[in-house]
C-alpha cells in the first residue's frame, strides 16, 4: 500500500471528503474537500467554527500518485463552505447584498448532457434551524469549472441534507441518494431515501425511502452503486443512541425495481466506532464490490471489505491504516484506475487534537 498527502497546510483544518465527492476519468482524479482553521480544543473535530471555510479540489493526473490543490472554482452561497458544519462564519464578503451578490441558488436552467464523458454533479447543504436547505453544481469540463448554485427542492420533506452520491441513468435521468431530517433542526430521525430526475434536472421527484425510520438516532449519508444486472444497492451510516451508549454501525439495502422499493441485506459493519463513520461502494472491473469507511476507535484508521457475491456476504476487515492519533478521520471515497488498483481518499490526522489533512491510499484489492 502507498499513503499519498493531497492537501496539507501549517494550522490548517481540511476534511470531509465523503460531503463533496470524487470523481474520475481514467488515471485523471478529483477530489473535493473542505479547507477551515485547526482548533486544538475545538470539540469532537478540531476545527475553530468562527473562521471561515473554504471549498477545495485535488486533481491528479497519474493516478493518484501526485497532487496539485486549489479552491474550488464556483459560487457559494454567503462566501461560504458547501457542508452544514461550514456556516458558523461568513468568509470575507459577508452575506449582505442582493441576491446575486450572496450567491443564493437560483433554478436549474437545464441543458446539461448528464452522460456527458467530463459530466460532474456535486451536492451541497446548509442546516437551517426550521430545516435543511441544498443546492447543487453542474460541471462538464472534468471540473475545472463549475455551473452554480442550483436549489434542490424539498420534494415535499421538512428539508433535505446532501451530501454527493449519484448514479447516471441518462442523458436526462439521475438517481439521488440523499438524508432528509424529520424533526427541525436536529439531525436525530434523520433518514435516507432515493429521489429522481428524468427531465434532465428541470424537476427533482421523491421516489422513496431507504429503510424504516430510525428510533432514538439517525440513518444518513447513503452510497450507491449499480450492479450489472440492473439492481440498485445502497449502504448508510447509522446511528442508535441510548442512555448510557451511542452503537454506530453500516448498513445494506437492496433494490430490484430501480429504487421505487428496498429491502434490508445485511450489517456489513457491525461498529464503525465513535460517533460513527460513511460508508463508499465502488463496484470493482472484475465485478467485485469495494466498500472502504472510517474507523473511530483505537487504532483509529481506515478499512476496507470485499464481496464477490454482490454484497450478500462480506470478507473480513482489509486495515488500509491504523495510524491515527484520534476518531477525527475518514468520510472515504474510493475510484479504481485503469491498472486494477484502488485509489481511496479520506481525511486524517497524527495526534490527538492535532490538524487534519487530505490523504490517499493506493492499494490492490
Amino acid at each position: 500500500m502507498k499513503h499519498v498527502v493531497l492537501y496539507r497546510e501549517p494550522g490548517r483544518y481540511a476534511a470531509w471528503p465523503a460531503n463533496y465527492g470524487i470523481w474520475s476519468w481514467g488515471n485523471e482524479i478529483v477530489v473535493g474537500f473542505t479547507s477551515g482553521y485547526h482548533l486544538n480544543d475545538g470539540g469532537f473535530h478540531a476545527r475553530d467554527k468562527t473562521k471561515p471555510f473554504t471549498a477545495m479540489q485535488a486533481r491528479s493526473l497519474d493516478g493518484g500518485d501526485t497532487w496539485t490543490t486549489e479552491p474550488m472554482p464556483l459560487r457559494t452561497p454567503g462566501n461560504q463552505g458547501l457542508s452544514a458544519g461550514e456556516h458558523a462564519a461568513a468568509a470575507a464578503g459577508g452575506t449582505g447584498g442582493a441576491a446575486e451578490d450572496r450567491n443564493e441558488p437560483v433554478p436549474y436552467p437545464g441543458g446539461t448532457d448528464f452522460t456527458h464523458p467530463d459530466f460532474a454533479l456535486l451536492f451541497a447543504r446548509k442546516d437551517l434551524t426550521g430545516g435543511a436547505m441544498s443546492w447543487f453544481y453542474t460541471s462538464t469540463d472534468r471540473c475545472r469549472s463549475w455551473q452554480g448554485p442550483y436549489a434542490l427542492p424539498p420534494m415535499g420533506l421538512v428539508g433535505i441534507s446532501a451530501r454527493t452520491d449519484y448514479i447516471v441513468a441518462g442523458p436526462k435521468e439521475l438517481l439521488l441518494f440523499l438524508t432528509a431530517p424529520t424533526i427541525p433542526g436536529t439531525e436525530t430521525g434523520s433518514r435516507t431515501f432515493c429521489a429522481r430526475t428524468v427531465d434532465g434536472g428541470l424537476t427533482f421527484g421523491f421516489v422513496s425511502w431507504i429503510g424504516d425510520a430510525p428510533e432514538g438516532g439517525f440513518d444518513i449519508m447513503p452510497a450507491g452503486v449499480r450492479l450489472a444486472d440492473g439492481r440498485l444497492l445502497v449502504a448508510t451510516r447509522d446511528r442508535r443512541v441510548a442512555a448510557d451508549r451511542s452503537d454506530n454501525w453500516i448498513d445494506l439495502y437492496g433494490s430490484a425495481d430501480n429504487g421505487a422499493s428496498w429491502r434490508y441485506m445485511s450489517r456489513p459493519v457491525p461498529d464503525s466506532g465513535n460517533g460513527g463513520n460513511p460508508p463508499t461502494l465502488t463496484r470493482l472491473a472484475d465485478g467485485r464490490l469495494c466498500m472502504t469507511y472510517g474507523f473511530r476507535n483505537a487504532p483509529y484508521g481506515i478499512r476496507a471489505r470485499l464481496s464477490e457475491d454482490e454484497g450478500q456476504t462480506w470478507g473480513a476487515d482489509i486495515v488500509l491504516r491504523q495510524d491515527a492519533g484520534s476518531h477525527d478521520i475518514g468520510y472515504t471515497r474510493t475510484v479504481q484506475r485503469p491498472d486494477g488498483k484502488l485509489v481511496t481518499a479520506y481525511y486524517y490526522n497524527d495526534a490527538m487534537g492535532g490538524s487534519c489533512y487530505i490523504a490517499a491510499t493506493i492499494w490492490t484489492p
